[in-house]
């Protein structure tokens, strides 16, 4: 659910590389409050099931790298056909500090869909408090067609390097059929590369290996956190297994009954605010190169983004990308939207933009896409975001259906509505069938799930964190008023204590708590 041109559920992995400064410590916690957990023995598949015996009953075999333990997960390409082609997922674990008050496994999901479980655990220090960390090993793992579990790869870098900087907010007739050529043609690529396993990579596959990846870890109950695709696969975990879910945290929410079109016109309203935000900071801060108003910075962002798709910043500092388009500096300016840590930089990338040199906005852009400088890709997230997206959720490829759409978004969005409303296109072309539908998650029977909601989240409006909330059996929203993506380990005190309280302790957040 991110948009496509992708722009926004890259989400959790972009909070995952700039939260590294923002653990804080648990407060009023004492270990002995829990009884640790001893590691159980693999379990057996759900009722119904017993086709995936040996899935379910699969010993994993970890390894030393790196300073921590890796690991591969074994799981049928499609469920419905278990004695069929397999893949290997790939796992990291990070053990408890503690091991004598082991708690057992954390399984914890960044986001995307697209960003690496793997890379993310081994953050473990960062991406929990300091008494979850010392109790509970940290698992990651990169779900099917992301990284090193079987990637998703639809074009060359050359290829994606076009593909993401050509222009996403077509004017006019030509430039329609223009972005719907490309966006066909990236679709026809996917099915031309990607295999066998392009009609298998939906949340739902994802989730079934989530499965089978807690009985191999011996759990007879998942403990989780998830950030924002996270949230998505986590809920779509918890409304299949409701009796296996333990400790659940969703954090940024994906509501899985949104359609498409609401996602779209939903993220374009958080990105608005999230950047009318970031332009009262750069005015309060008294240099602003965009105007002494938050109304004249908006305005002129949206010039400077008209200018540069009619005329290119000439300099980029990256000789693979000669000059920075509208489409790379709409992921420049999105990517310092996820972490007011960025702002400050945003404000310089800007006032350098402005007289020609397009480098440090290109460097946003760079980070924002997991792309190395000078060109080349660190992992597939740009491509393997559609490949899940556009299974999950059906989607139109009529023309003047984005057109109204973006027409529509634009009076809610002016800044950001266009370029959202037009992301989705490349899903109406998939060469696939598309296996989901927009629905309501209940869990029934679940153990309570502590979700959090961020107030000037853009990537995750707060009011999908409300949404989810109000759909679940059982269920705790904490609010956090702040800016930037996700909460947990990136805001403050508040919303981490209550956090680990749940991990350590079991203590379920009160419903409504505001940090």
């Amino acid at each position: 659910m991110t948009p496509r041109r992708p722009l926004a559920l890259v989400a959790g992995l972009t909070a995952a590389l700039t939260l590294l400064g923002g653990c804080s410590l648990v407060d009023g916690l004492r270990e002995d409050d829990a009884t640790p957990a001893a590691t159980g023995s693999p379990q057996s598949p759900p009722a119904g099931s017993e086709a995936l015996a040996r899935f379910y009953s699969q010993t994993l075999d970890w390894t030393e790298c790196s300073g921590a333990q890796c690991a591969q997960l074994t799981v049928p390409v499609d469920y419905a056909r278990p004695d069929g082609s397999t893949i290997e997922v790939a796992l990291l674990r990070v053990p408890a500090k503690k091991a004598s008050k082991r708690l057992g496994s954390l399984v914890v999901n960044p986001g995307g869909p697209g960003g690496s479980g793997v890379d993310y655990a081994r953050a473990a220090d960062f991406i929990v408090g300091p008494g979850v960390r010392d109790r509970y090993d940290v698992v990651g793992f990169d779900p099917r067609g992301v990284g090193r579990s079987a990637p998703i790869d639809c074009l060359t870098d050359t290829q994606l390097d076009a593909f993401l900087g050509s222009d996403p907010t077509p004017d006019d007739e030509a430039e329609q059929r223009t972005f719907a050529q490309g966006s066909a043609a990236f679709a026809r690529s996917c099915a031309t590369k990607a295999g066998a396993l392009l009609p298998h990579v939906s949340t739902v596959d994802a989730a079934k290996d989530l499965d089978v990846l807690r009985a191999a870890l011996g759990e007879e109950k998942l403990t989780y956190l998830g950030k924002s695709y996270g949230t998505y696969l986590g809920a779509t975990y918890a409304d299949l297994f409701p009796k296996q879910v333990g400790r659940f945290v969703l954090d940024g929410v994906v509501a899985p009954d949104l359609t498409s079109e609401q996602i779209n016109l939903g993220q374009a309203k958080g990105f608005e605010l999230a950047t009318r935000t970031w332009a009262k900071y750069c005015v309060d801060e008294g240099d602003c190169p965009l105007g002494d108003s938050v109304e004249k910075v908006m305005e002129n962002l949206r010039t400077f983004l008209a200018d540069v798709d009619a005329t290119p910043v000439p300099r980029t500092g990256d000789g693979s990308v000669p000059k920075l388009t509208e489409g790379w500096a709409s992921l420049g300016i999105a990517a310092a939207m996820y972490d007011q840590g960025a702002w400050r930089t945003l404000v310089d990338a800007m006032d350098d933009a402005l007289t020609g040199d397009g480098t440090a906005l290109m460097q946003l852009a760079d980070q924002y896409a997991d792309r190395n400088p000078g060109g080349g890709y660190a992992g597939n997230i740009m491509e393997v975001i559609y490949a899940v997206n556009c299974l999950d959720k059906p989607e139109s490829d009529s023309v003047p259906e984005h057109l109204a759409q973006a027409d529509a978004a634009a009076k809610e969005a002016p800044t950001w509505g266009r370029y959202l409303a037009w992301s989705s296109l490349v899903c109406g072309y998939w060469p696939v069938p598309v296996t989901g539908e927009p629905h309501e998650v209940k869990a029934e029977g679940a153990e309570p799930i502590v979700v959090i909601g961020t107030t000037r989240d853009p990537a995750t409006p707060y009011e999908w964190s409300v949404r989810l909330r109000d759909q679940l059996d059982k269920a705790s929203l904490i609010t956090f008023d702040g800016d930037g993506h996700t909460a947990y380990t990136r805001s403050n005190s508040c919303v981490d204590d209550a956090v680990d309280a749940w991990y350590l302790k079991g203590k379920v957040p009160k419903d409504g708590l505001r940090c």
